[in-house]
């Protein structure tokens, strides 16, 4: 049987998501306590990859088992008692045997959370502007990002990935109090792409480019041409979504 999880995490104490050998991981935290919990070696499959020091409000992963549920709500409890505080199990569901954390996936939604005066309660979590920005001017840089396909410019060296291309379908700046957040939407990333966008994007804000010159990075195809990699810490994958029968029908 498979099922799907709802994971939530703080990315600051771990090297990303996925499994690595001699470091540790959310996925190697996570399937340590479902393997004690279900007294089976567990391992599951999330819906994609965060990098080191990257959060996650909304993550998914599938697993099979055949463990038999009785409450699922009783599992989710026990396994947050057992986790460390800064992962969280939201929620345990069965799905169909073909279901995939990652490919059935549809889109995916990350946040870039900035601020400018000094905060001790966002220094952790956001990424702290060393001069003023124009978020208006950044929007219209932003909008370019909706009419293009191709972003190798944005995408990590040495990528072992068959396609550059990805679908964005949202891309904007909001302002609040005391910080500013950079919402992106698309059906796939690629590696270091969302914090290579926001680099670029702070550039053309604090004047150093023009807003045209987001579409020379674009047609360009080349990574050096592209601003720099802001911080880790202040990125958030927020949302993944699926088609309508997989989550409303099982979750």
């Amino acid at each position: 049987m498979r099922f799907f999880l709802e994971i939530a995490y703080r990315g600051t104490q771990y090297h990303g998501w996925q499994r690595q050998p001699n470091a540790e991981t959310v996925q190697q935290v996570v399937e340590a306590s479902m393997s004690i919990l279900l007294n089976e070696a567990v391992s599951i499959m999330g819906a994609g990859r965060t990098d080191t020091g990257v959060h996650a409000k909304q993550m998914y992963a599938h697993f099979d088992t055949n463990y038999k549920f009785d409450d699922a709500s009783d599992f989710v409890f026990r396994m947050n008692a057992m986790l460390p505080k800064d992962i969280v199990i939201k929620k345990l569901f069965q799905v169909s045997d073909s279901a995939h954390s990652r490919f059935d996936a549809i889109y995916r939604t990350y946040e870039y959370w900035v601020y400018e005066s000094k905060n001790p309660f966002l220094e952790p979590f956001a990424y702290r502007l060393k001069s003023n920005v124009d978020f208006d001017i950044m929007n219209q840089a932003a909008d370019l990002l909706l009419h293009h396909q191709d972003f190798k410019c944005f995408s990590k060296s040495n990528t072992d990935v068959s396609t550059f291309e990805c679908n964005i379908t949202k891309a904007n700046w909001k302002s609040h109090n005391e910080y500013s957040v950079f919402t992106i939407t698309a059906n796939r990333f690629l590696r270091n792409m969302v914090r290579a966008v926001v680099g670029t994007l702070l550039e053309i804000g604090q004047g150093k480019h023009p807003v045209t010159h987001l579409q020379e990075v674009l047609e360009s195809q080349d990574r050096s041409s592209a601003g720099f990699s802001v911080p880790a810490h202040g990125l958030y994958l927020t949302e993944v979504g699926y088609p309508n029968e997989l989550i409303k029908t099982h979750g």
